[in-house]
């Protein structure tokens, strides 16, 4: 199993949590799928989830919370990029044009977190590590294996997440319009337009990919339990991939590699 046991580099995708209105039901939404395991946590932390694979943290998931006044927020997947200080980063998203929703906060002795947009409207997380500093199995069948940001501007969000997080876009050799982003000589994540194959004013959002073993069988239970699909299973450069909504409407993708166990 590919496990993490230290602290990912800074501008690393380390983490992905889920918001939605039925916490309960998610959790055995994605016991089911993946067979994570996870149950509503303390309190003080607003009941937040985290849910293991193997007895590893792999993905969080907390009810929504609206807030009088304001519509009912979606149900959607959230990318976390990696800060080794979460106040100098802050500094360097508004320094670079990006806007902060929910300024650094402490989360117990577990870590330092922020929520911001870039540019192009794109929402991401910040976590500064403490005790917990994110995913420890990933590219394993139920674990993160790829964080993607699809953008209304390439150019403008790839700026950004150079200047603010050392993320470096390189152009992919074989995929016009894709890039890659990496940190050093490391690629750990990628950059596209807004895809084509979702539906019209599609905002610009982060993407979470989760590995399977089979897309097709794993769409097809996702369906069965509830969800739906957006884009079929197909194949391409990477392996066999679909992009689906869980029965509460986030939306995530699954891919197969073609070396995945």
């Amino acid at each position: 199993m590919p496990e993490v046991t230290h602290a990912y580099k800074p501008g690393t995708p380390c983490w992905v949590d889920l918001m939605v209105k039925d916490q309960q039901a998610a959790l055995d939404f994605y016991r089911d799928l993946f067979g994570w395991q996870g149950e509503v946590g303390p309190a003080e932390f607003g009941g937040y989830a985290v849910c293991t694979l193997n007895g590893r943290p792999v993905a969080g998931i907390m009810a929504a919370m609206s807030q009088e006044g304001r519509p009912e927020p979606p149900s959607v997947w959230s990318t976390y990029l990696a800060s080794a200080d979460a106040d100098a980063t802050s500094r360097a998203i508004t320094d670079n044009g990006g806007s902060v929703m929910f300024p650094v906060s402490d989360v117990g002795t577990t870590g330092r977190m922020m929520v911001a947009t870039d540019p192009s409207g794109a929402v991401f997380g910040v976590w500064q590590p403490l005790d917990f500093f994110g995913a420890q199995v990933v590219n394993e069948p139920g674990a993160l294996t790829w964080n993607e940001l699809n953008t209304t501007d390439t150019e403008a969000a790839g700026r950004f997440y150079e200047q603010a997080f050392g993320l470096r876009p390189a152009t992919v050799q074989g995929l016009p319009g894709y890039y890659s982003l990496n940190v050093g000589e490391r690629t750990v994540g990628g950059m596209q337009p807004v895809a084509d194959y979702l539906p019209a004013g599609t905002p610009s959002h982060w993407m979470t990919y989760f590995s399977v073993d089979d897309c097709d069988s794993v769409v097809d239970a996702l369906v069965k339990a509830g969800g739906s699909v957006i884009q079929p299973p197909f194949d391409m450069q990477a392996g066999r991939m679909s992009v689906v909504a869980d029965p509460q409407g986030a939306v995530f993708a699954v891919i197969a590699s073609p070396d995945s166990p």
